[in-house]
């Protein structure tokens, strides 16, 4: 009886971890720090409010008062941003600067992977996404945007759909761990 119960954990354990994706903090120590860099210059420059708040939490995390992440150099507050990004107990900063990233510089890309795939959109936003999606449909998407645009973009954008959109497709998924255009800090 032992046996079989552990048997049992074991194999709901497996399936959780199976349709597990990237989370946001993951996908900033797995990026590399040219793409890192990139997603936190884009917000400095365009979007002050996001990237206020990101350096809020940054200092918090780090017990400073944000003005001393503000007189640091911008590479080397960039930098350390970035590695802060990094962990879990950010992730709800690091979700909101990839999402300002992805919606405000990349939101041709969004649009074009939802059109390739079927699905309505407006501008990008999706109310309800199906439950599962074509492999074939899939994989076309995934290399229309891989020939259109950078592949480490198009690899944080595929992760970050994945979890933030509830979609958890299992193609997706391993078409993320298997394709080589798609690892994260591959393409520096």
């Amino acid at each position: 009886m032992r046996k079989i119960r552990r048997e049992k954990q074991d194999l709901c354990y497996d399936n959780r971890i199976d349709l597990k994706m990237l989370t946001s903090h993951e996908l900033f120590g797995f990026m590399s720090p040219t793409l890192a860099n990139e997603i936190i210059t884009f917000t400095f420059e365009n979007e002050k409010p996001a990237y206020r708040a990101t350096l809020n939490a940054v200092a918090e995390s780090r017990h400073v008062r944000p003005v001393f992440l503000e007189r640091q150099p911008k590479p080397q507050r960039h930098a350390t941003m970035a590695s802060s990004l990094a962990k879990p107990t950010l992730e709800v900063a690091a979700s909101n600067l990839i999402r300002t990233w992805l919606i405000k510089k990349h939101k041709s890309m969004l649009v074009d992977f939802l059109n390739a795939l079927d699905i309505k959109n407006e501008e990008g936003v999706v109310d309800d996404l199906p439950k599962s999606m074509d492999d074939a449909k899939l994989k076309t998407a995934v290399d229309g945007l891989l020939d259109k645009y950078p592949p480490e973009a198009v690899a944080v954008y595929l992760n970050a759909f994945n979890d933030m959109n509830e979609a958890n497709w299992p193609n997706l998924k391993s078409l993320l761990e298997t394709d080589s255009r798609l690892q994260l800090g591959a393409h520096v």
